[in-house]
């Protein structure tokens, strides 16, 4: 059985990413209100305002995807944990706006009216259960991601610093001998 490799993991948490900030682009909350002045105008919350930390996560969620392709073993299994959170704080956002619902809808009504006062229902779209689905989505993807890399060798120390890591001589390879040299050179050996 072949592991699926690292590339596909870190594409996977950034789709993951933007979905989780796409999804908070559009109105989540809608209703009306009328001010003295101004009228009768549309409220709409986006998700953004009705679900910070839904923006939040997402933001998360992308620096785990970058973090993934750079650590050892340890650090993979913080970006796992780290992920698996931010599908939680997903969930528990996109929720939270929808309790939360009426109080953001007074909210915004009184920052356009100057009047905190709704004329009528407040309407939820289904985009917090999206979300809601997305953030699960989140936690599955950070357990399986537990699992697959697992296989996985360890990160190259090819481009660490040399004062970071013992440094062993090895004896000089014969003038005549290119193919030694080219190895010396690999190793970061100065055959010269």
């Amino acid at each position: 059985m072949n592991p699926i490799r690292r590339g596909p993991w870190v594409l996977l948490l950034l789709v993951l990413a933007g979905l989780c900030g796409a999804v908070t682009l559009p109105a989540w909350v809608t209703a009306t209100a009328t001010g003295p002045v101004i009228g009768t105008v549309d409220v709409r919350v986006t998700g953004a305002a009705a679900a910070p930390g839904v923006i939040g996560a997402s933001l998360v969620l992308a620096a785990a995807a970058i973090a993934l392709g750079l650590v050892g073993r340890i650090g993979r299994w913080v970006v796992c944990v780290v992920v698996a959170a931010a599908g939680a704080l997903v969930v528990v956002g996109a929720l939270g706006a929808r309790t939360g619902a009426v109080d953001r809808a007074q909210q915004r009504a009184a920052d356009l009216t100057g009047v905190g006062v709704l004329d009528g229902d407040v309407t939820l779209a289904p985009w917090p259960w999206a979300a809601v689905g997305l953030g699960v989505l989140v936690v599955i993807a950070a357990i399986a991601l537990l699992r697959a890399s697992a296989h996985w060798a360890a990160p190259s120390s090819r481009h660490e610093r040399a004062d970071q890591q013992p440094v062993t001589r090895r004896s000089e390879p014969p003038e005549d001998d290119e193919r030694a040299t080219w190895d010396a050179l690999g190793r970061g050996d100065d055959p010269t």
